[in-house]
């Protein structure tokens, strides 16, 4: 049986597209170990195949990435292995120490243009660091898989690499597993539900706004982050307290069941660099597969997959009150809103993971 190492730099809990790798693997034969990092709120893991999570010294900058990156290569170094797979760039450097030493098969996976991320944006001598790695490995690999076409375009232009595309798309939802209501009033009110990380630059703090001007509508988050706390102060702010629900951080489970509640979902990615500008949230897939109509950001893969499927609408202009108007338009469209939602249903036996999953499974048959 063939030993595939996956590793990450999270903690393994809530990472669901390496969840789905590593159980597909498995289901076909595989013999598969995920690596991760045990952190102070880490929760217990029991999963189809073998985790491990090392507890490190150091939990963010510099020296968790070269700690991190070392602590993996003596692991690595002292497991039987035949492929290795490398979930973004910051698990490529021992990832391919260990590929050249050993000879082993490498499987590179970038979920996101690592390089362009916010956070190093704004920190030019970080981000050079990083595409320095990028630039010296990336040339040399073979096997590279991604979650879009615009990203699988960026690297073939930059390196000359071709880039599966495995988009992250959940399993399909069997049979109906909504809960009968939400965890609040919601009699005669259309609710508008937002699901993943409470971060800059999701557009969270223009619907919070938006919310001034909807009076039939709930606004619901479904996730906890970096500016929860500043999102909470804003709906204390502008008295907004009855019209948004804030939902913390739900398990798969209870959101599969929350989301068919909603009556439209949103994904708002705001144009910050590169890496949100080519975003394909994962949170639009949750979105098809509850047959729920999106309004999204106008950025180039959220725009096409709405609109190439005609299940939603691109955002016209990013202010409270058009956004308010243009969300009152589309919930008084029922004959577009009913299209949209039988779109909906041809869409979500297209965007799953059984049959994504297809295309990952051919290159670890190649290599094994």
């Amino acid at each position: 049986m063939k030993k595939i190492i996956v590793s990450v730099t999270n903690d393994l809990t809530t990472d669901q597209r390496v969840h789905k790798v590593c159980t597909s693997l498995v289901e076909n034969g595989y013999a598969v170990m995920l690596i991760g990092r045990k952190l102070k709120n880490s929760l217990p893991l029991k999963r189809k195949y073998q985790t491990t999570r090392m507890k490190l010294l150091f939990n963010k900058g510099y020296l968790f990435y070269a700690e991190y990156n070392l602590r993996l290569f003596l692991k690595l170094f002292f497991l039987k292995k035949d492929i290795l797979v490398s979930n973004d760039l910051d698990t490529l450097v021992a990832n391919y120490t260990i590929h050249k030493l050993f000879k082993s098969k490498l499987v590179y996976d970038s979920h996101e243009l690592f390089t362009e991320v916010p956070e190093l944006i704004h920190r030019p001598k970080t981000q050079k660091i990083w595409l320095n790695i990028e630039e010296r490995i990336l040339p040399n690999l073979t096997n590279c898989i991604t979650v879009c076409e615009s990203i699988s375009a960026f690297y073939k232009k930059k390196y000359n690499i071709d880039f599966l595309i495995v988009r992250n798309v959940p399993l399909i939802a069997i049979g109906s597993n909504r809960v009968n209501q939400l965890p609040f009033d919601a009699k005669n009110k259309k609710i508008i539900l937002y699901q993943g990380a409470l971060n800059i630059g999701r557009g969270l703090e223009l619907m919070i706004q938006t919310m001034q001007y909807l009076d039939n509508c709930i606004f619901a988050i479904a996730g906890t982050g970096d500016i929860e706390m500043k999102l909470k102060q804003l709906v204390i702010d502008y008295q907004l307290g009855t019209r948004i629900k804030f939902l913390g951080n739900l398990s798969p489970t209870n959101l599969k069941q929350i989301t068919p509640l909603a009556h439209l979902g949103i994904s708002f990615e705001e144009d910050l660099g590169l890496n949100y500008r080519y975003a394909l949230p994962n949170k639009i897939f949750d979105y098809i597969q509850a047959e729920v109509p999106c309004l999204v950001s106008d950025l180039p893969e959220m725009k096409r997959i709405v609109l190439d499927n005609n299940f939603g609408e691109i955002i016209k202009e990013r202010t409270p009150i058009s956004l308010a108007k243009q969300i009152k338009a589309i919930f008084a469209r029922n004959s577009d809103y009913m299209s949209w939602k039988n779109n909906l249903k041809m869409n979500k036996n297209i965007y799953n993971w059984e049959s994504e999953s297809k295309k990952i499974l051919g290159i670890y048959e190649f290599l094994a």
